[in-house]
């Protein structure tokens, strides 16, 4: 069976010949204009995202990306395997609620998966254990959630059949999506990976809750600070605009939060996006600064701190602790409110619930400051090499108004940077046993 043919330059053709005809007319030059010509640009974005993440040529290769190429259905599905999932997914009190959570063995969703069960709900992990930073790592966390008796199914969200399994296996109440490709600067050497995870992986999740789960699940997902771009405007706020984003990464997670609305609208389901801010803390990832700055500065190694161009604000984070940002995920959990859709993918009860939340600390701190902290930690000065920011992706200075997160769910952060990383050190220091003078405890 050929392939149906490719209309998508006639398409995009005639999507130029309209904007020529409108900008003859002089009205893109209105404000409303303006963002009408922005939003159809978004969509069309999103479009063509759509259009590649479905054409077989580009799809069916996925080895490149670390991901299983074909379903492990048939290899992983055992009795044994079959009451693990059940056991690990039941609540172990009557009001707790059971949850899929995707990017188990990463950072956030480890942490966040232990608080969940720490308090009696049932938990499933889900994570591929790709080579994006060390495995190994996500191995130990994987072992420790064992320890709490949280098993991790070890396989991509990009599975339908292995999905469509667990669903059928376990009716969860909420799923946590965390599973993504993160990461601005990786984008430039793998930009597919973004797409295999962040959407084509996403909207595989959706239409199996929307279609297959019985019931559909609420969903609460990562987002990112990212999706905010270039805006200018601070503190960030959900109603600023995002459809200037800076990088790869961040146009997949924008595109995520319009792909959401879609699902709620159509199938109504409960969709929650939550926008993460620079999270770091104990069982973090290498890829992030604190973390190889504290590898580096232990080592020896000159560490690169970049500087914005003359004239422009310091760099500057708005760093948050991991375990503020858990009690965020878990602040929006508990208030999700049930999807309105019926198994199958039919006709919609009603209305559902279509939120997005800012999670971040409110108070950015310039990287100088972040190296400075970390060299009285480590009682060890930093070898540095400053230059100007690269054109990559990243965004020199980020600040959260976190006020809807607080005013819907109570979200306060409450750990300052310097004793969050002093809980960083402590973990860093033990887990790669580093043998170190002191490392300085400020905690309270």
């Amino acid at each position: 069976m050929g392939y149906p043919p490719d209309t998508t330059k006639t398409s995009m053709e005639r999507y130029n010949s309209y904007l020529r005809r409108v900008n003859s007319t002089k009205l893109i030059n209105t404000p409303t204009s303006k963002i009408l010509i922005r939003s159809l640009l978004l969509t069309a974005v999103i479009i063509l995202i759509f259009f590649t993440v479905n054409n077989p040529n580009l799809s069916s290769s996925s080895s490149s990306t670390g991901h299983h190429p074909r379903s492990l259905l048939s290899s992983l599905v055992t009795s044994d395997w079959e009451k693990s999932v059940r056991k690990s997914s039941t609540p172990q009190i009557p009001t707790g609620i059971s949850v899929l959570v995707t990017g188990a063995a990463g950072f956030v969703g480890s942490h966040c998966a232990l608080a969940l069960k720490k308090r009696g709900d049932g938990v499933l992990g889900f994570d591929n254990f790709n080579s994006y930073y060390d495995p190994s790592l996500k191995r130990s966390r994987q072992n420790l959630l064992l320890r709490h008796e949280i098993f991790t199914v070890d396989a991509d969200i990009n599975d339908s059949d292995l999905l469509k399994k667990i669903f059928d296996l376990v009716p969860f109440t909420h799923v946590l999506h965390l599973a993504a490709q993160a990461g601005v600067r990786y984008a430039i050497k793998n930009p597919q990976s973004y797409i295999h995870s962040n959407i084509a992986g996403f909207v595989n999740l959706l239409e199996i809750a929307a279609k297959h789960a019985d019931p559909p699940p609420a969903i609460v997902w990562a987002s990112s600070s990212s999706v905010y771009g270039l805006n200018t405007a601070n503190p960030f706020s959900e109603l600023h605009r995002t459809d200037r984003p800076a990088s790869l990464y961040a146009a997949t997670k924008k595109a995520g939060e319009e792909i959401a609305h879609t699902y709620n609208h159509i199938y109504g389901l409960s969709l929650t996006g939550l926008r993460f801010f620079t999270v770091y803390g104990p069982w973090g990832r290498p890829d992030m600064a604190y973390f190889s700055f504290t590898k580096d500065i232990l080592n020896g190694k000159t560490i690169t701190v970049f500087e914005a161009p003359h004239g422009q604000k310091e760099i500057a984070r708005d760093f948050t602790f991991i375990d503020d940002v858990v009690r965020g995920c878990l602040g929006a959990l508990d208030t999700a409110e049930k999807s309105s859709g019926v198994p199958g993918g039919g006709k919609k009860k009603g209305p559902a619930q279509l939120r997005v939340y800012n999670l971040g600390n409110t108070s950015p701190v310039p990287v100088s400051k972040l190296v400075s902290i970390l060299e009285g930690l480590l009682s060890k000065k930093a070898k540095k090499n400053v230059v100007s920011m690269p054109g990559n992706g990243d965004v020199p200075y980020t600040h959260a108004n976190v006020s809807l997160a607080h005013n819907d769910f109570g979200y306060k952060p409450t750990t300052d940077l310097t004793m969050g990383l002093a809980k960083f050190v402590k973990w860093y220091v033990g887990y790669y046993d580093v043998k170190i003078k002191q490392v300085v405890d400020i905690e309270r």
